[in-house]
């Protein structure tokens, strides 16, 4: 259709209409970008957008943002993160909300703490020398640079929010709310000290929560060891065994076993010295094995007794470098037998042990042993593993305190004092290896080994971490609570099921049951960590209690609020103060009977309080203090969305949100973990560099979030030439709509059946798009609306309608009702991407509507009339679709060969054999849809040679060529061509020209 004007023709290149329009084919999206983050600053637009909602107008909607650490540049996780985010808020603005979104940051803990001490040492000084203030001082400097390098990355994603106007956990207000929200757990009973092994980082000296260790491979120390029976009670026969060994002597029977050792697997060698029982399961099948031979090179003994499961017995005694024939199995070992047995410790007696060994060791029964690993016993040490404490609560077993927070032992412990488990800088001190000498010397080491498996280490220094019994303070999670709060239980744990099975709905839904495990299975919260930078757990304790009494904390209303407004007034700095104990207890009791604690408060509790001083206390925060909206990362089933639960069923009852949605992590494009060390990591700064932040963004809309996203050069190229064909369809329609004006416009009634197709398309992806950013399904609806561009418009639409455009008279019916389709399009398509790829609809809009005060992010998803929705029409035009597809596929085939340069040179001849759809066709222009001169339809039956296609039956087309001269206007070939006022051209283009 007249693009180009043949040679020796008329010219009639200045007759047609053909697009008009300054909207760059190529995007430049790097250099164009932050010409629309400055529009945008310079109209506040975020702040316009909640001028939109003071009439009332508009619900509220609240994504409350989880907050990322103030200690780096951005990575990709970041950026989907965020992106996520700002799809959703954008796009519920733009279906009528007032949706809200305050970014905030986290600036307590240990990693910002971390960095401070990395550079300390990098200057030889010692951070433990320094006055707290003047360090927490510095940590917080150190977060406030990077809360303005991350706002401005942030931005440049082009996510909006009241980035003015931020929260941070480190302002005043913040410090003294997380204070106060900790002092609700000191009044109503929840909080307690406790001591009980927590993991413990001996690098970073302090407790962990579970959401601060990360698990990798790391390779063990495996030792199997002989524990001595020091005495039983009498030997019971199993039936079986009594039969087996008639006639035997029933008391060599029992000095067997008493002469025996039980055994056991372990994989920390450093825990033995902590020892105090050994547990074995009743469900367990164990026996008596001999060793009848014990080669060169084994540490088993010939002669002597082991008791072990026997589903294991094999695998422990290969291990001792036994072959089948060298043991042998004696008999059963009943449950009632082993509980009734007393063990020695393998130091008891030692030379210079000093008597610390010298104690009995109870066998035990415990639910938690099994015969999948080991040797059926497992070695307790109550201070140093949960399963080991929760035995020793039940059995009264003593606590022991040989491990110092610097991950060493107490220098007073014989032959090992003084020895690290873990060293400064990360790697096993010698503490293994002793235990491991020790044990060969004292002749209880029966085998060692090594092996690779998963085991915790700092998220922070990366370093392994151990279990160690230390005093902390704790949240008592299965404590009932009067606090007139118990709608939804009286527990925390409680309150916090019923919230998720009742009151929050979970994106992916595979999120509740996660969330409720983890919770149903949790111990109690440990609340304290030994450091610095943060804020302080805001009690006091009576000198000479015990956590036991019930006037152990101090707990007054009066000394609260004097902490809590010395806070709201300077921040959690003035509880380092000299003097300040002294200020806010002087009232009330005397302070020299009271030790003020300066533990700092888990850092999760921080961001779990957030709620509080952003959601209830902020003008835009929420009446009722929930969110709508928590996302992050699936790993916050463990840290964000856990503590947050916790948190707010102690202290409002319930959940703080009502929807939680995860997103997966970001994998290079083999779907490998991105690390530096590997050199696979894509920096956002990077992509936004070569593409411009709104591929970056229409990667995360292409990809299914709730799973894991891979990202690397070829997949984001691919995204690119989606993101070009996606700018070729708007760039029509604005080329199209030049000197649009509401004169042109038809009504629904005026149009033709195709622009009513179109509409019912419209009206249906009204439905879809709306349903789809409710149900954060923003893959679906950017699918959707990419496959209606490329195939509904370009590839259809606008390929039949590109002759009305360019041909039609001005003023005829066709064209001004594609043009009103066109304007109807545009306002939809620009307005349901935006919240996708904010910077190019902002250029598409502002191409059409310039101005100072305009964009398109100041617009609703406009409303769309009901009687577009025309099911019938949509049925019939299913069908015409199918032929014309079987059309133009028969017209391909002699182009490739060919036979024709254009589908205009042809006047094929289609036979259909519906009845129905063959009256459809007849009722349209349907050359005109297969972009054809001419053609024939016909219900006679299809020649042999037809062209058919298989999924399309009873319809065939048969090839004719068009009949008459070339249009020079238009270019098609029809028989009244030349026989009009204007030479060379059809009766169409003629009346126009006229």
């Amino acid at each position: 259709m007249c693009a180009d004007t043949p040679e020796n023709s008329a010219d009639y290149r200045n007759t047609v209409f053909l697009p008009e329009t300054d909207f760059p084919m190529r995007a430049g999206l790097p250099d164009r970008e932050p010409e629309w983050l400055a529009h945008w600053a310079k109209i506040g637009i975020y702040d316009r957008l909640r001028d939109k909602a003071k009439d009332g107008s508009r619900k509220p909607f609240t994504l409350h943002d989880g907050p990322p650490y103030a200690n780096g540049h951005l990575h990709i996780g970041h950026a989907l993160n965020k992106t996520i985010k700002d799809f959703i808020t954008r796009s519920h603005q733009m279906m009528g909300f007032d949706a809200r979104y305050v970014p905030g940051w986290d600036c307590h803990g240990l990693p910002i703490e971390w960095k401070i001490e990395e550079q300390y040492r990098a200057k030889g000084l010692d951070k433990d020398a320094v006055d707290t203030v003047a360090f927490r001082q510095e940590c917080r400097k150190f977060a406030e640079g990077w809360v303005d390098i991350q706002r401005e990355e942030f931005k440049r994603l082009g996510v909006y929010g009241n980035w003015d106007d931020p929260y941070l956990t480190m302002n005043f207000h913040a410090e003294r709310v997380i204070a106060e929200e900790f002092m609700k757990f000191l009044m109503n009973g929840s909080l307690y000290q406790g001591s009980k092994p927590v993991m413990w980082s001996p690098v970073e000296k302090t407790a962990l929560a579970e959401a601060e260790v990360e698990y990798h491979d790391h390779t063990s120390h495996q030792i199997w060891v002989r524990f001595k029976v020091r005495r039983g009670g009498n030997a019971v026969m199993p039936v079986e065994d009594a039969v087996e060994y008639d006639g035997a002597d029933q008391a060599l029977l029992a000095d067997q076993l008493h002469a025996a050792s039980v055994v056991i697997w372990t994989t920390t060698p450093w825990t033995i010295p902590q020892n105090r029982a050994v547990a074995f399961s009743p469900s367990i099948e164990y026996g008596l094995y001999e060793v009848t031979e014990a080669p060169e090179g084994s540490t088993a003994v010939a002669g002597e007794y082991l008791v072990l499961a026997d589903k294991l017995a094999g695998g422990v005694l290969t291990s001792a470098k036994l072959e089948d024939s060298m043991y042998r199995r004696v008999r059963t070992v009943s449950a009632q037998e082993l509980e009734g047995l007393t063990l020695s410790h393998p130091y008891a007696g030692v030379e210079n042990g000093a008597g610390e060994w010298d104690f009995d060791v109870p066998c035990l029964p415990g639910d938690h042993v099994t015969d999948d690993a080991g040797t059926g016993f497992v070695h307790t040490a109550p201070s140093h593993g949960d399963d080991d404490y929760q035995l020793g609560l039940k059995f009264g077993l003593p606590m022991t305190y040989n491990v110092e927070p610097d991950g060493s032992y107490r220098a007073d412990l014989p032959l090992f004092g003084g020895q690290h488990i873990i060293l400064p800088d990360g790697k096993e001190g010698p503490a293994n290896v002793s235990n491991i000498k020790q044990l060969a010397w004292a002749g209880a080491l029966l085998a060692k080994g090594k092996m690779k498996h998963s085991y915790p280490h700092s998220w922070r220094s990366k370093a392994p971490v151990i279990y160690r019994n230390t005093p902390q303070w704790f949240a008592a999670i299965d404590a009932k609570l009067d606090d007139g709060m118990g709608a939804y239980g009286d527990t925390i744990r409680a309150r916090a099921l019923t919230s998720i099975k009742e009151l929050v709905k979970f994106t992916p839904e595979t999120g509740k049951n996660r969330l409720f495990s983890m919770i149903e299975n949790r111990p109690d919260w440990v609340l304290s960590r030994q450091r610095a930078w943060g804020v302080p757990l805001t009690c006091f304790t009576k000198r000479g209690a015990k956590p036991t009494d019930p006037d152990f904390l101090l707990k007054d209303p009066e000394v609260n609020a004097r902490i809590t407004a010395a806070f709201e007034e300077a921040g959690a700095d003035v509880w380092y103060e000299e003097g300040f104990k002294e200020k806010v207890l002087a009232n009330s009791v005397n302070p020299e009977d009271y030790d003020q604690v300066f533990d700092v408060l888990d850092v999760w509790f921080d961001s779990g309080s957030t709620h509080a001083f952003v959601l209830r206390d902020r003008e835009d925060g929420t009446a009722d203090g929930i969110a709508d909206v928590y996302l992050e990362g699936t790993d916050q089933h463990r840290g964000w969305f856990h503590s947050s639960m916790l948190q707010a069923c102690a202290t409002k009852g319930r959940a703080p949100y009502r929807n939680v949605v995860t997103h997966g992590f970001t994998l290079d494009e083999k779907g490998m973990k991105m690390s530096k060390s590997i050199g696979n990591t894509i920096a956002p700064e990077d992509v936004i560099k070569e593409y411009g932040a709104d591929i970056l963004r229409l990667w995360v809309a292409q990809t299914d979030y709730t799973n894991d996203q891979r990202i690397g050069p070829k997949i984001l190229k691919g995204t690119a030439d989606s993101y070009r064909r996606l700018r070729n369809t708007l760039r029509f329609m604005l080329g199209n709509l030049h000197g649009f004006t509401e004169a042109e416009r038809l009504d629904l009634a005026e149009m033709p059946e195709l622009e009513q197709w179109v509409l019912h398309r419209l009206a249906a992806l009204d439905h879809q798009v709306r349903k789809g950013y409710a149900a954060f399904d923003f893959q679906g609806v950017f699918q959707a609306l990419f496959n209606f561009c490329t195939v509904d418009l370009s590839a259809l639409y606008f390929d039949i309608r590109k002759d009305a455009l360019y041909c039609d008279a001005a003023d005829s019916t066709r064209r001004r009702a594609t043009r009103t389709v066109l304007d109807l399009l545009f306002h939809r398509l620009t307005t349901w991407l935006a919240p996708l790829l904010p910077f190019t609809m902002e250029d598409v809009w502002l191409s059409r509507f310039p101005g100072e005060d305009s964009s398109v992010h100041l617009q609703d998803f406009p409303a769309t009339p009901a009687d577009w929705l025309n099911e019938p029409l949509a049925e019939k035009w299913d069908g015409i679709r199918r032929a014309r597809r079987t059309v133009t596929a028969a017209l391909e085939i002699q182009r490739s060969e060919k036979v024709i340069g254009a589908s205009l040179e042809a006047a094929p001849v289609i036979h259909v054999e519906d009845a129905a759809i063959l009256a459809a066709l007849k009722s349209v222009p349907f050359a005109d849809l297969c972009i054809t001169s001419d053609l024939q339809l016909t219900a006679d039956p299809a020649p042999n040679e037809a062209f058919r296609l298989p999924e399309v039956p009873g319809v065939a087309v048969v090839f004719e060529r068009a009949e008459g001269e070339k249009c020079e206007r238009c270019w098609k070939i029809l028989p009244d061509v030349g026989s009009h006022k204007h030479p060379g051209t059809c009766k169409r283009c003629n009346d126009a020209l006229s």
